[in-house]
């Protein structure tokens, strides 16, 4: 990867991962290792080791579109900034602030150099542990009503579960939304059969990793929090059980004709 020419600022949106260090890429690794500055929410700023020359700026939470602008502001001044996500930057996460901001912003601000380097993403790490629950049609969605109605949500919900996709939930719960996945299993239950499996994938790849395959009837009363990845199966997704260890489970890519 090529870096910005002395004296240009730049900006990238860094994919941090899962957590485990050995899963970040190679290109993030070396982006991080050329930033002047470091922007991001608390604990995934906490992530990346310090070292001299490098200013950290870490932020609270529902802050992004603010975290955005000051990264464009700083890159204007002709400093090389990155900005780091969890997983990747492109799923529910900073890149989309980072445009929203240039769109919204200085017209100057899109002729910044600014890159995205993916990361590996809570919902693809949680399946590789589980083998291949995604291995069919599936869609990601987040059950957060910070940014679109609760009615949007549940619509689309219906739509896809309806459609037979699995669906990975991000944010499914939060002190401040503790209903809110209650509510969409129980939406699952009224159009999945009461054993679909429903994988609790969470903190995944970090040493307080905890993974739950569960049918569905169970889901619905299981504790879950913001670290927790949720997936439903569709109803093709099987599990192949392996004695006292956690069972593969996986969808077949093949669907059978009408």
């Amino acid at each position: 990867m090529s870096g910005p020419s002395a004296g240009t600022g730049s900006v990238t949106v860094i994919g941090l991962g899962p957590g485990d260090p050995r899963l970040l890429t190679a290109a993030a690794q070396e982006a991080l290792a050329q930033a002047q500055d470091l922007i991001g929410y608390i604990p995934y700023v906490a992530r990346v080791p310090e070292r001299t020359g490098l200013v950290r700026h870490a932020s609270d939470n529902r802050v992004e579109v603010d975290r955005a602008r000051h990264a464009l502001e700083l890159a204007a001044s002709g400093r090389r900034v990155a900005v780091v996500s969890g997983g990747d930057p492109g799923v529910f996460a900073m890149a989309a602030a980072v445009f929203e901001a240039v769109e919204a912003g200085d017209p100057a601000w899109a002729r910044l150099p600014i890159t995205v380097e993916p990361g590996i993403t809570a919902m693809l790490a949680a399946a590789a542990r589980l083998g291949a629950p995604l291995g069919g049609d599936f869609c990601a969605m987040s059950l957060s009503d910070n940014l679109k109605p609760w009615e949007v949500i549940t619509a689309r919900l219906e739509a896809v579960l309806r459609a037979d996709f699995v669906v990975s939930l991000y944010n499914p719960i939060s002190s401040a939304r503790p209903w809110q996945l209650g509510k969409a299993l129980d939406l699952a239950a009224e159009i999945r059969r009461g054993d679909t499996p429903v994988i609790f994938a969470r903190a995944v790849s970090r040493p307080d990793e905890a993974i739950r395959v569960l049918t569905l009837d169970a889901a619905r009363t299981a504790t879950a929090d913001m670290a927790t990845m949720v997936i439903i199966g569709a109803s093709a997704t099987r599990l192949i059980p392996r004695g006292d260890a956690t069972p593969f489970v996986y969808t077949p890519r093949s669907v059978p004709a009408a």
